[in-house]
């Protein structure tokens, strides 16, 4: 088998997930996404759509692509896995690859969070385990025929370093893939502009507009800044992701409307319908992921100690619309 042949199986295909594997598909790869029954009923129905901020707008046949709700016919036989689960599901799907995928199976961690390989690592039996990183964002219209899956800004994934050959079996039109040499740095990096999504999910505003408000930036500004405080005392140095060096980040988000609409046009390059994942996750009454974004942040701190409150009113205000099950209780900034 020649890697081009490789079975690729993306576990928890949800909007980066059948992102990811459309783009894959589209270039001739061996897909099967590994999805929940809603998304199972919508694929089957019209096959997928998959389009991009760089307009793009490309439609696969569902003959193009397999899929899959039960992970036992779908992890037998698989070269590599890209699991795209949320966070809170990492143990449960490392189980499933330990007990029903080839020995020689490669994992890649395409999740938001900064342990999730390691977790990986620990339930997948010996397997090969790569950190990655997916630096945009994916909107799913599933009520659409077919359905269709958004990429709403700009970015390249990344590996890490060792697995180039992987990197350029995914590295796909429309899905840019290249390796780096730090991912724990790079993950962290990620993770100071992941505290934004809860911001998304308690305003419910769309990120393009959240991030025009300058009341919304300082928000995310101050959350970065106790952060960037909380990783120095533990010894970590974010890395570089898009756009200014972490430092930095604070200051440009804390600028005027006018100058930072003018500086920060990288930033802004969003769809306007882009949203987040939280903000996903409460519309459809699901568990978030803020014990592994902000959590992540004030485990950090309680080890350091060093406070963190907004991040920890922000994180209490995301459990409190959970357990409502309301969807986004649209906080006005002042609120928070």
């Amino acid at each position: 088998m020649t890697l081009r042949d490789a079975s690729i199986v993306v576990a928890g295909a949800g909007s980066i997930g059948c992102y990811a594997g459309g783009c894959l598909a589209l270039a001739g790869r061996k897909v099967t996404l590994l999805v929940r029954p809603r998304i199972e009923e919508a694929l089957l129905r019209g096959g997928l759509r998959v389009t991009d901020l760089e307009k793009r707008d490309r439609h696969l046949s569902q003959a193009a692509f397999a899929v899959e709700t039960r992970a036992e016919a779908a992890l037998d036989g698989a070269d590599i896995v890209l699991v795209t689960t949320k966070s809170g599901a990492t143990e449960e799907i490392g189980r499933q690859i330990a007990t029903r995928a080839p020995a020689h199976a490669i994992i890649v961690s395409l999740q938001n969070g900064v342990d999730n390989a390691d977790r990986l690592t620990s339930t997948v039996d010996g397997r090969r385990v790569l950190a990655g990183m997916v630096p945009f964002n994916v909107v799913q219209q599933e009520d659409e025929i077919p359905f269709r899956v958004h990429r709403a800004s700009e970015g390249t994934v990344l590996i890490e370093s060792g697995a180039s050959d992987i990197s350029s079996l995914l590295n796909v039109e429309g899905f840019a893939t290249t390796t780096h040499a730090d991912m724990r740095s790079v993950q962290w990096g990620k993770l100071l502009f992941n505290l934004n999504n809860a911001l998304v999910a308690l305003s419910d505003l769309p990120l393009a507009t959240e991030l025009s408000d300058r009341h919304w930036r300082l928000l995310l500004a101050a959350q970065i800044a106790e952060a960037l405080t909380v990783m120095k005392a533990a010894g970590i140095k974010p890395g570089r992701v898009a756009g200014p060096p972490p430092a930095l980040l604070p200051t440009i988000l804390r600028l005027p409307d006018f100058l930072f609409l003018r500086l920060a046009k990288r930033m802004l390059a969003i769809d306007p319908q882009a949203r987040s994942s939280m903000w996903e996750d409460l519309q459809r009454g699901r568990k978030t992921e803020i014990d592994e974004l902000q959590g992540a942040i004030l485990r950090l701190a309680a080890k350091s100690g060093v406070r963190a409150p907004l991040v920890e009113r922000i994180a209490g205000l995301v459990r409190d619309a959970e357990e409502r099950g309301q969807g986004s209780p649209k906080l006005p900034a002042g609120a928070i």
